[in-house]
Formats: C-alpha cells, sequence, structure tokens
C-alpha cells in the first residue's frame, strides 16, 4: 500500500463516498483481502461470512441464514461489526479493523437456499486504511477512463518510481519471442524500440510482458502493433506503437494511476516552490504534469 497524505484520505472519502467496489478474484489479489479472516461480529458472537463489495458507506456480504445469526440480529436491533483485514503486498504487513454497522436489508443468494446477501450500512466513518485501499481502486478506475492516452516517457527516474526491474522487457510478436526497449507506456499501449524492419511488423498480434517489484508483480497484455516509426540514421531499429487488448490488469492500471497522481504533486510543489523564490513566475498552465507525456 502507498502512504498518502490525510489531505488524500479526505479527498478519496469526499468524492468515493458512495462508490462501491466488487471483491472478484483479481481485486482480491491486489487489495491483498485476507479473505478468510473476515467476520460478522454480533454481540459477543463472530460469524464467517464472505465479503462481497464494498462502498464508504456500506458493504455487502454473504452469510448463511441457518447459523443462528438471524436469531442474533433480532437481539441487537440488526447492529453488528464487520472485521476487515488486509495484507500490503510490498511489505506483508496486515492490517485489521472493525467497523461498526446496522443491517438494512436481506436478499436470497444464488449459492444455496441457506446463504443470503446482507447489506451492512456503516454507523460511522470507516478507517483511513479502508479508505486508502478502496480509494486507489476507484481513483485508477477513474484516470483509466479519463486519462488513458496519456503517455509516461521510461526514463531513470520513471523506471526507479514505478519499480520496474529494468528497461528491456520481453514481448512475443505472433508467437516469436523478442527483446526490446520501453519508449513511453499508457493505459491503452506502450511504444517499443526494437531491431526490426517496419514492414514486418504491422498489424501484428503482441504480448508484452512487464516485471515490477514493491510489490513484486509480473504480468502480460495482450495486443497489436498499430503503427512504425523508423529510428533516424538506424535503418534496422524501429519504434513500434502497441496498442492493448481488453481487459487490462487491475493492478497495471493501479500502477499507473499511482505514478501520475504523485508525478502531478511532485509538479505543484516544485512550481509552489519556485513561485516562492521568485517575485514574478506564475506556473505555465501548458507544461505537462507528467516528464514526456
Amino acid at each position: 500500500m502507498a502512504i498518502l497524505t490525510r489531505q488524500k484520505i479526505q479527498d478519496y472519502y469526499a468524492e468515493f463516498k458512495s462508490i462501491p467496489i466488487t471483491f472478484h478474484k483479481e481485486l482480491i489479489q491486489i487489495t491483498g483481502l485476507q479473505a478468510k479472516q473476515v467476520i460478522l461480529k454480533c454481540a459477543s458472537d463472530f460469524f464467517p461470512c464472505v465479503i462481497y463489495s464494498t462502498s464508504f458507506e456500506e458493504a455487502k456480504i454473504v452469510a448463511s441464514n441457518k447459523s443462528g445469526l438471524m436469531e442474533k440480529l433480532k437481539e441487537t436491533n440488526n447492529s453488528a461489526s464487520i472485521k476487515f483485514c488486509f495484507k500490503a503486498p510490498a511489505t506483508g504487513e496486515q492490517v485489521a479493523f472493525l467497523v461498526s454497522a446496522r443491517v438494512t436489508g436481506l436478499a436470497p443468494y444464488d449459492a444455496g437456499p441457506d446463504m443470503s446477501m446482507f447489506t451492512l450500512q456503516f454507523s460511522q466513518r470507516p478507517p483511513d486504511d479502508l479508505i486508502e485501499i478502496v480509494g486507489r481502486i476507484i481513483e485508477a478506475n477513474k484516470s483509466f477512463n479519463r486519462r488513458k492516452n496519456e503517455r509516461i516517457a521510461i526514463t531513470p527516474e520513471t523506471l526507479r518510481k514505478m519499480h520496474f526491474t529494468a528497461k528491456e522487457i520481453g514481448v512475443t510478436i505472433d508467437g516469436v519471442p523478442r527483446r526490446c526497449l520501453l519508449r513511453d507506456i499508457s493505459f491503452t499501449g506502450a511504444r517499443l524500440v526494437m531491431l526490426g524492419i517496419s514492414k514486418f511488423l504491422i498489424n501484428k498480434s503482441i504480448t508484452i510482458k512487464f516485471d515490477f517489484d514493491e510489490p513484486l508483480e509480473s504480468y502480460s497484455i495482450n495486443g497489436k502493433s498499430i503503427d512504425v516509426e523508423k529510428v533516424a540514421e538506424r535503418n534496422d531499429m524501429v519504434v513500434l506503437n502497441m496498442e492493448y487488448s481488453d481487459p487490462v490488469p487491475m493492478a497495471y492500471k493501479v500502477r499507473l494511476s499511482d505514478y501520475l497522481n504523485t508525478a502531478r504533486t511532485d509538479t505543484r510543489a516544485s512550481r509552489h516552490a519556485s513561485a516562492g523564490n521568485s517575485v514574478s513566475a506564475p506556473a505555465d498552465p501548458s507544461d505537462p504534469a507528467v516528464p514526456g507525456a
């Protein structure tokens, strides 16, 4: 998990308060959710449950309606607490917390006649840890939609900040393994510098493999080559423009979103510092927020 400022967490809460995320397999892995340790506490009793979704206002869980939970909810006037548990992928550090809630909805669930989906309305603002974890996912999806064509130039600085293991990466073009250098990446594609002849690289199926650390991640993205540019004074080298095919891995969206937001924050801080040391040096609003974008 990235360490966010209190202001950023406040912004997440204000902007994304009512937006839920659903814990499918990929999202469980990215967030580090410890699904087996999520439980519902009702009075002094604990009931196993499966977390289906959550926002900053409510959560939906799946639990057995034959476990004594229904009777216990009657005793507590539908009051309960849900225990969340996450493990940070980068550090392995585990964080767990209870959120007080009130059961406001109940519906049958397809898993079986004894299973129901419970809607829990939070009685208070959830802990900052939950806001950070859920907020980063929602922000990454919004960044993907709003900034999908914004390019990040691959420099020693971006390699370090995004935690690439190397600038040279592996691709497979029409089933043939190749090596190349990243020139830039975006949410929807990448540009690659490689040896080759332009006419043999147009409209080819491509799989690109990314390797990162902090946290350690490795995944492949499929796509196709949409155009090829020649490299000046190098007839044997080209820049290949790759467009990703859906779906783009969520972990990739989160990593790019985190970098872009950090870069913009750093740029604003730099401009503020420069303005403080200058008599009249307003920031140029046309300056790109990301180097090489």
